[in-house]
């Protein structure tokens, strides 16, 4: 497999991804990039358009980064392209964890220093990391992380509005219905 470096502008996003990415996923992707550098390449096609690696590729603008390593995939015809796209974003779903050897990691992932490029959002991490020590895990809702820094579990919905006016509707009328809202820009 060959893997060139490119200009990070001459990598095109496929518009039609229906794969969406949040900014916690870039902001997490960052990080490890941050952390490790690049370990996978992005994947093109003959024309450049990305197949795999919408969210590294995001990631690397965030950072600011100008160059990328790509794969570009140019055997593949349009339709294994396609296919290939999908799998890449479905067939990490049907993995799990085995929770005892997870854990196991991230005690030692702790020891190294490097919890936090793990992925592993602060709650989960809790979670795992007193089990591991035998502890009961905080109970659901409310915790608090080793530094100290209290959270409470929220349950939430964003609700993307055309306009200020419209925003302004769905803020009053939520919270009529006796649901707590805030406004955020995004």
């Amino acid at each position: 497999m060959h893997i060139a470096i490119w200009p990070i502008d001459r990598v095109r996003p496929y518009d039609a991804n229906p794969r969406t990415i949040s900014s916690a996923a870039v902001d997490k992707v960052a990080a490890s990039l941050q952390a490790f550098g690049w370990r996978q390449p992005l994947v093109v096609d003959a024309d450049g358009v990305l197949i795999v690696g919408h969210t590294r590729l995001s990631a690397a603008q965030k950072l600011g980064l100008t160059e990328v390593p790509v794969h570009v995939a140019d055997t593949l015809t349009a339709d294994q392209v396609r296919a290939y796209r999908l799998a890449d974003n479905r067939t990490h779903d049907e993995a799990t964890w085995d929770e005892d050897l997870l854990a196991a990691e991230l005690a030692k992932v702790k020891e190294a220093d490097l919890i936090a490029v793990t992925g592993f959002d602060t709650a989960e991490l809790d979670r795992y990391l007193a089990e591991l020590a035998g502890a009961p895990a905080a109970p659901a809702g409310v915790g608090a992380t080793e530094n100290g820094f209290e959270y409470q579990e929220k349950y939430g919905v964003i609700v993307e509005c055309r306009d200020e006016a419209q925003q302004k509707q769905v803020f009053d009328e939520l919270t009529a219905a006796g649901h707590t809202c805030r406004v955020v820009a995004v």
